[in-house]
């Protein structure tokens, strides 16, 4: 039952502001899973709750259909590298990559309306395009951290997003959901043939990541955007710390 809640708040958390790894990666190790193997394996059963919050963000993902296609191809690349580079560097890699990503991130997301100002005042953001080369690129970075580890993934997708286009932070977060849902789908699916996946703490993370998906997406869709970036920003600071 511990994996299954774990699942469920995991499921929440990314649905609203990603991090949902900070959740269901302890909770594995606690169960005496190795490091990778519960990567692997968290990759794997929060993959489902991705797919019921793209389903619930179908509203927001209107008048996105070109971004989402441009910048989903950019999360796969990166996202498939990234899940390459878990299987061949070594897992100590993983405490001096992580901690400086998320301090990243969490900058990009407070300093990201002050910039995106900046941007607009020379013209340089249009808030139906997908944003540029950089911003191809940038989300490809983001891909593979996803692939990679995946904690913090939202935080890092969210900024680069919320730097790069002029919309509303409920339309982007929709974005960012599914970029980061394209990301761990095909990260786990190079784990399938190249990883061994605890299949039963993954099925369960599955069950609770599934409910949790689903009810995050309408707490997500009913928050005030300043009271949303705050969240954000606090879960990175959060995951920041917890990381180091």
């Amino acid at each position: 039952m511990a994996i299954v809640g774990a699942g469920v708040g995991a499921g929440i958390a990314n649905a609203i502001v990603g991090s949902g790894t900070l959740i269901t990666f302890p909770t594995l190790l606690a169960f005496g899973y190795a490091p990778v193997t519960a990567n692997v394996t968290n990759t794997m059963g929060l993959v489902p709750g991705n797919i019921t919050s793209m389903i619930g963000y179908r509203p927001e993902m209107a008048g996105q259909r070109d971004r989402a296609f441009r910048l989903g191809f950019a999360s796969i690349i990166g996202a498939t590298g990234g899940a390459i580079l878990l299987l061949v560097l070594p897992a100590s890699a993983f405490r001096a990559v992580v901690p400086a990503f998320i301090g990243l991130g969490v900058f990009a997301i407070l300093t990201g309306p002050y910039v995106s100002k900046w941007l607009a005042k020379r013209n340089l953001v249009a808030s139906e395009a997908s944003g540029g080369l950089w911003t191809f690129l940038g989300v490809v970075l983001c891909g593979v951290y996803g692939g990679y580890f995946g904690a913090g993934q939202g935080l890092l997708f969210i900024a680069v997003l919320g730097i790069a286009l002029a919309d509303t932070i409920h339309r982007l977060n929709a974005l960012r959901n599914m970029l980061a849902g394209l990301a761990n789908t095909i990260a786990a699916v190079v784990f399938i043939f190249s990883a061994h996946i605890a299949w039963a703490a993954a099925g369960l993370l599955a069950i609770g990541s599934i409910a949790g998906g689903w009810v995050g997406v309408h707490i997500g869709r009913r928050l005030p955007p300043v009271f949303y970036r705050a969240v954000i920003a606090a879960v990175g600071i959060v995951a920041f710390v917890k990381l180091l």
